[in-house]
């Protein structure tokens, strides 16, 4: 039966193993992003690994004396890991257009195939533009996934769930960061082709979302947009598991209806109604990237050989923090439908710059250009990052991505995510690019920069994102934007208002 609550209707529904499969199956596109992110950091403190594409940087590791700060400060190094947010940050736009024209599932497959060729590039490189060629196609991977999957989440799962079925994208990421460490612990002991078997076997959860891309239905939402109405009811019925999916259906196409009528949806994007999710969409994404948590990721092995760990134990430290951070997810899924967005926002806003800041405390305390931690601090250290870590797990991890996912009308919701994904890419890029330099540079200030940009966070979330728990996404105009004491001053009853009043009454 279909209810009401509030001035929303919840929809009639039942969780079935073939919805929970299609989740499953599409969030394999998180577990081959998590496995890139993590991979690329063990990879490159691995010795074949360098003396073969990076011999200055492998004789500078060598080196007793060596500055602790400096010794992997080289931009082709960090290109090799940088180069595939590049890729995905210009592949995203050409995604929403694949991802509107085609639909999702299509897209999705799209990704699982650039992810298989960039596997096998990477893998099997024996010069430098192999190498890039590969990282730029898992890039290309990263973007078209990056913009179906969430969105594919978000529009399958029913209103009460969306949270926690949308977080299963950044589940998998954090899977697939723990196995790439765990496969790097392993490999490192390889020599001197060890790398490779890390780089090849990036193959495996690509091969999971080819398989999975070819089984999993495309969304109703996507379906009626593309005037495929009475296969779009039928695939409702199916992942609803109830034949009484009318009142959903019919709110889909009104959304649907007023989408058709938008011919440009980037230059949608730009007018002012359209600020509030775009601003949103974009920020979080930006700051996502700004609490430090890739350059922790993509470099953990490094990180933790500087404060004083072997090889062996960074990489060990690394699988540590995986750990925390997969089962610190798991709780954003089990709390962001009951607490909200906000609230586990601003808790980890608090929890974040007090581990930075006493990260960069003890490292600029205790460490200096040659020395090493003492075994104890070192290990305080470590117990920080996964304070820290934890805090991001639960909630601007997943909710970076959630968000933007759910807060966009349909008219403008690849469009605006596009922007959201391509945001996430370029920061993601400058991260990752500059991080060993900076922190060559700034030394344990690093920490404190980081530290400053999570105070600014805080500062956005109390003021200017709106809740968002248990709200339709095509409600969000009326019930969020509409209400906030901001953002209710950019909207107005243009001509879309009144298009879907029209529909309506009809």
């Amino acid at each position: 039966m279909t209810t009401t609550e509030g001035n929303s209707m919840k929809f009639e529904s039942r969780i079935t193993f073939y919805v929970v499969l299609c989740w499953i199956l599409a969030a394999f596109g998180g577990l081959m992003f998590g496995y890139d992110i993590g991979i690329s950091g063990g990879v490159t403190g691995m010795d074949g690994f360098l003396i073969k594409f990076f011999p200055i940087v492998y004789k500078r590791k060598l080196r007793a004396k060596e500055d602790n700060y400096c010794k992997y400060d080289d931009q082709y190094l960090q290109l090799f890991t940088s180069s595939l947010y590049l890729a995905a940050l210009i592949s995203s736009f050409p995604a929403s257009k694949v991802c509107t024209k085609f639909g999702r599932k299509p897209t999705i497959l799209v990704a699982s195939v650039f992810f298989l060729l960039g596997s096998g590039l990477s893998a099997g490189a024996h010069q430098m533009w192999m190498l890039i060629l590969g990282r730029i196609s898992l890039g290309c991977g990263v973007g078209f996934g990056n913009e179906a999957v969430p969105l594919f989440l978000s529009e399958i799962a029913p209103v009460e769930y969306r949270g926690a079925v949308n977080i299963l994208f950044q589940l998998f990421i954090t899977i697939g960061i723990l196995i790439a460490n765990l496969v790097n612990y392993g490999t490192s002991k390889v020599h001197p082709w060890g790398w490779r078997l890390s780089l090849g076997l990036a193959a495996i959860p690509a091969t999971g979302l080819f398989i999975g891309s070819l089984i999993i239905p495309e969304t109703p939402t996507s379906l009626v947009e593309r005037n495929h109405e009475e296969k779009g009811r039928k695939t409702l019925k199916k992942i609803r598991g109830v034949d009484n999916v009318d009142p959903e259906f019919e709110q889909i196409k009104v959304a649907c209806e007023i989408a058709r009528r938008v011919k440009h949806p980037y230059r949608s994007l730009m007018k002012l109604s359209s600020m509030p999710p775009l601003i949103i969409g974009i920020m979080m994404q930006v700051f996502q990237q700004f609490t430090g948590i890739n350059a922790i990721m993509f470099y953990a092995p490094i990180l933790f050989q500087t404060v004083g760990f072997k090889n062996d134990a960074s990489l060990l430290s690394a699988i540590i923090t995986g750990l925390v951070n997969v089962f610190c997810t798991v709780v954003s899924i089990y709390a962001v439908d009951k607490v909200g967005r906000r609230l586990l926002l601003l808790q980890a806003c608090v929890q974040m710059f007090v581990s930075q800041t006493a990260i960069g405390g003890i490292l600029l305390a205790k460490l200096n250009a040659t020395n090493s931690l003492p075994k104890g601090q070192a290990w305080v250290v470590v117990v920080l990052v996964c304070v820290y870590v934890s805090s991001f797990a639960w909630s601007w991890g997943p909710l970076g991505w959630l968000i933007p996912s759910e807060t966009f009308p349909l008219e403008t919701r690849t469009a605006g995510f596009a922007f959201a994904v391509s945001s996430n890419m370029l920061f993601t890029f400058v991260i990752a690019q500059s991080f060993l330099s900076m922190m060559c540079h700034m030394r344990a200030g690093i920490f404190l920069f980081f530290a400053g940009w999570i105070v600014i966070m805080g500062i956005f979330v109390l003021f200017l994102l709106p809740e968002t728990k248990g709200v339709p996404i095509d409600e969000m105009k009326e019930r969020v934007w509409k209400k906030h004491p901001i953002w209710k001053k950019f909207m107005s009853d243009d001509a879309d208002d009144r298009a879907k009043k029209t529909i309506e009454m009809s």
